[in-house]
């Protein structure tokens, strides 16, 4: 999968879960991802997708998670985390990430390569 933000270009891997092929059924999707908490960008998407929902521990950056049902996350920080989340995948080289996303809200691209 490829996840555009701006002129930067990032190559995830999806994992092979009932959750992972829901979201990449939806594809190509453009989204205005919201800011919060310094880590981490958002969005609600129109309709639920399969949970299967677990505690990680740690976030890595470049992790793409769902939250709830809906909620879609991209990390660009890592941190310890009591939250549940299942997960979609995870970007391969997080290198210029952070910088890509910025500090506010943000227009990202996923698509299927």
């Amino acid at each position: 999968m490829r996840i555009k933000i701006g002129t930067r270009t990032f190559t995830a891997i999806l994992y092979g879960n009932a959750t992972a092929t829901a979201f990449k059924a939806l594809l190509p999707l453009t989204l205005n991802m919201s800011e919060l908490n310094g880590n981490e960008k958002f969005f609600d998407l129109a309709a639920s997708l399969l949970v299967n929902a677990a505690n990680p521990g740690t976030i890595q950056t470049g992790d793409l998670m769902l939250y709830g049902s809906k909620t879609l996350v991209l990390f660009y920080k890592s941190f310890p985390t009591s939250y549940n989340y299942t997960k979609l995948g995870r970007i391969q080289d997080v290198a210029g990430l952070t910088a890509a996303l910025g500090s506010g809200n943000v227009k990202i691209t996923f698509e299927v390569e």
